[in-house]
């Protein structure tokens, strides 16, 4: 018998609930469908600095989620990809020298039931470091556009644009990260990254990829839109992995930035795609470059056909199945891409029918 008790009386017990909430009128949550097993538990090495812990009235770790001293990440939180999100912070903390030095910030949707998130997370990370935050979907749905992937335009996929808003003061710099993909190396030497005087985000760039056809005609044929581009050299990146200066971020107010490219977008349609565009009408040719090997995207294969694709050449630190294939989604349909066997190590659902002896 499963910790959890018998799948028939939980299913039951779940029925009672809606019934009851029903009856009451009350909103029912979606629930989490899957249920995932614990996590080891990783320690820092030696020669880690020590973060001093205190609790804040939360009982949450206020210290290293405040520390200059400590990694930052940035992930999205949801149902429909929780299961991802589960396996990037395992290769996150498997592959990190300093894993209880790592601070993690989740963003929810507010429409979503925060307290069962932040309840999967603990039981298959009991000693993580992290806070969940409510992000308004309100706040950017009336700016988004209709794309050409129904599924871009969820509006929590715009979340990285509000996380100056969203995280506290104290957090001056993050690395953000998608929930569809895994590390194989030391997330701090990506947080690391030099951002030099004045920059305020950094990327792999891809400067062999066109560009132009991340914009409509109508935008490279108006004058005064198209020299948005004047004096810079604009590259394609993936705002899949970003480590991004907050404080800078604050000072420049590029969240507003955004949102005025996304309600021209409104009345003039300029782009295509959903979140990275206006990203890119901001940012591209002001970042500071990384290697390739910290995000090996498109893994997830082409966004018409779902083909599977491989590696770009050179070293790989980081694993990135965007695109319109997830690993999970085709390890289950036993329709696998090759490399989707390199994300199963970490994935950490619970067989259903798995009993304890």
């Amino acid at each position: 018998m499963s910790k959890s008790g018998s799948p028939v009386f939980e299913f039951l017990l779940l029925l009672l609930f809606i019934v009851i909430a029903l009856a009451a009128n009350v909103t029912v949550a979606t629930p989490i469908p899957q249920q995932f097993k614990e996590a080891p538990q990783f320690y820092n090495s030696p020669d880690c600095p020590v973060i001093v812990d205190g609790d804040d009235s939360d009982g949450e770790d206020s210290s290293i989620l405040c520390s200059d001293q400590a990694v930052h990440v940035a992930m999205t939180l949801d149902t429909a990809y929780i299961r991802g999100s589960m396996a990037a912070i395992l290769s996150v903390l498997q592959h990190s020298s300093c894993p209880q030095n790592i601070a993690f910030h989740f963003v929810a949707s507010a429409a979503a039931n925060a307290s069962l998130l932040r309840a999967t997370i603990s039981s298959s990370f009991p000693y993580l470091n992290f806070r969940v935050y409510s992000f308004d979907d309100a706040s950017v749905s009336r700016l988004i556009s209709t794309s050409i992937r129904s599924a871009l335009d969820c509006p929590l996929n715009y979340a990285r644009s509000y996380l100056a808003n969203l995280l506290p003061l104290c957090v001056r710099r993050v690395v953000y990260l998608d929930s569809d993909l895994v590390l194989v190396d030391d997330i701090a030497k990506l947080a690391a990254t030099p951002l030099g005087d004045n920059s305020v985000l950094a990327a792999p760039e891809h400067c062999n990829a066109n560009f132009t056809a991340y914009f409509t005609p109508t935008f490279w044929s108006n004058p005064s839109l198209s020299l948005t581009f004047a004096n810079r050299k604009p590259c394609y990146f993936n705002t899949g992995v970003m480590v991004i200066d907050l404080d800078r971020w604050r000072d420049g107010d590029y969240t507003t930035k955004i949102e005025e490219w996304m309600e021209l977008q409104k009345r003039m349609r300029i782009y295509e795609l959903g979140s990275l565009p206006p990203f890119l009408l901001v940012f591209a040719g002001n970042i500071v470059p990384v290697d390739h090997r910290w995000n090996q995207h498109g893994l997830g294969g082409d966004n018409f056909r779902g083909l599977c694709r491989d590696l770009h050449p050179g070293p790989v630190s980081l694993l990135h199945w965007s695109g319109k294939g997830k690993p999970w989604a085709r390890l289950d349909a036993n329709r696998p891409c090759p490399l989707d066997a390199l994300w199963a190590p970490y994935d950490l659902l619970q067989t259903p029918f798995a009993l304890d002896s």
